[in-house]
């Protein structure tokens, strides 16, 4: 309702005024909600997690670790909101909603008998003032990559949105705060170096003895053996953060361990698909160019078909080529698709992408179901194919013109397309 009232107002109002005024008006809301629902996160150790790529798989992993040290979690982030045993999907096309919805959503996990809350913070969050008046534990930073960069501005204003959030921990009222950084990434420095937080960095090198291919991943953290049905060197990453993380919290080695193994699968991120074909289908909700990478690289042994299109019509347009030439160097065929149009017109998003390409002629198919019916089809061209469908993950709608929502599902119909051929 609030969002809506917003809406009205920027266009009854000049710009300028609008933008001026913005600032105070979420700061207002962040604290009327925290006063209305009496600062419950004084009541919770909260961990935040923020990041260009791995947040969602970071979040699903830490709960696992604290569950399994038989701790009652919160947990909300792009893929669900999970208050103990209850979880519902995330079906508000936002990671982190208003802040009325968090305060609440923090005051129902005290009220459940949770003790330790899982917040997913977006720069677009943090710009929105969604994380001030949560006083949290611990902050952990999983990379940065250019990513929105029409909403900041540039790259620089991107990464101090996320920076904001590192400051808002160094004035927490919680007594111990954590900065867990990877620091693989040129940017953990600036998070470890806040003041009055206790840096605790991780990086690869911390996985000793690693093993990883498309669905396994063994290593040795601290002289205890991980092992995973998370595949993906870009998984490894995300189990490192949690595991610091939890270990900076008290949770032990083997609760870790148990953590890690028992998180089998993470919804949309890099999931396997099994309708009881011969050959990998993967769902994936990598929307930048080092994301896509990072699935392609798992599945190099393949004959990769890819499906994509390119995230958030009238944003990002400088990725569409990029993502279009990686597709090229790593796809045996190439699926240009509708991803989330919004106002602008879905071929010229796929055109862009297809100019990035000089080798391959992409099909260009943009009914999404049709999109995927038609890779499945291609499957039986190769030796070794293996499927990847990116870009939306559980996404739960086809954003379009003028704020219209498409119900949707990659997963639901990647399967649906397969058991029509099969004739399950």
């Amino acid at each position: 309702m609030l969002e809506r009232l917003l809406r009205i107002i920027e266009k009854l109002i000049p710009k300028r005024l609008y933008r001026f005024l913005q600032p105070a008006y979420h700061y207002a809301l962040a604290l009327m909600g925290a006063v209305i629902y009496r600062f419950p996160s004084r009541r919770l150790t909260v961990i935040f997690i923020t990041g260009t790529k791995g947040k969602s798989s970071t979040a699903e992993i830490l709960n696992g670790i604290l569950e399994a040290s038989g701790t009652k979690t919160a947990l909300l982030g792009t893929i669900r909101f999970k208050i103990g045993d209850k979880s519902t999907r995330n079906l508000r096309k936002m990671t982190i909603p208003g802040r009325f919805f968090v305060q609440k959503f923090l005051r129902d996990a005290v009220t459940a008998g949770c003790t330790h809350a899982i917040i997913e913070m977006t720069s677009e969050g943090a710009k929105q003032f969604r994380h001030l008046f949560i006083d949290f534990d611990a902050l952990i930073f999983t990379n940065l990559a250019p990513e929105h960069i029409e909403s900041h501005g540039s790259y620089e204003a991107y990464r101090d949105a996320k920076l904001s959030i590192a400051y808002a921990l160094a004035t927490s009222r919680k007594p111990q705060r954590r900065m867990i950084a990877n620091t693989d990434d040129k940017e953990a420095e600036k998070f470890l170096s806040i003041p009055r937080v206790n840096p605790i960095p991780f990086s690869l090198n911390d996985a000793k003895d690693l093993v990883v291919d498309e669905g396994h991943v063994v290593f040795s953290f601290r002289g205890t053996r991980i092992e995973s049905m998370l595949g993906g060197k870009f998984n490894v990453y995300n189990m490192l953060g949690a595991a610091t993380c939890a270990e900076a919290l008290g949770i032990s080695l083997g609760a870790i361990a148990r953590g890690i193994a028992d998180t089998k699968s993470i919804a949309g991120r890099m999931e396997h698909i099994d309708a009881g074909q011969s050959f990998p289908v993967i769902v994936d909700y990598a929307h930048t160019p080092d994301s896509l990478l990072a699935i392609y690289a798992a599945f190099q042994g393949h004959q990769n078909i890819c499906v994509l299109g390119n995230t958030g019509g009238g944003r990002d347009k400088w990725k569409r080529r990029v993502m279009g030439a990686l597709a090229e160097e790593n796809c045996s065929e190439i699926i240009l698709t509708n991803e989330d149009p919004y106002d602008e017109d879905p071929r010229n998003i796929v055109n862009e992408m297809a100019d990035g390409m000089k080798k391959i002629k992409p099909h260009i198919i943009l009914d999404r179901r049709e999109a995927i019916a038609h890779a499945i089809s291609l499957a039986k061209k190769y030796n070794k194919p293996a499927l990847l469908i990116t870009g939306k993950g559980t996404d739960p709608f086809i954003m379009g013109p003028n704020g219209t929502r498409l119900p949707w599902d990659d997963r639901r119909v990647a399967e649906e397309e397969l058991r029509k051929v099969s004739g399950a």
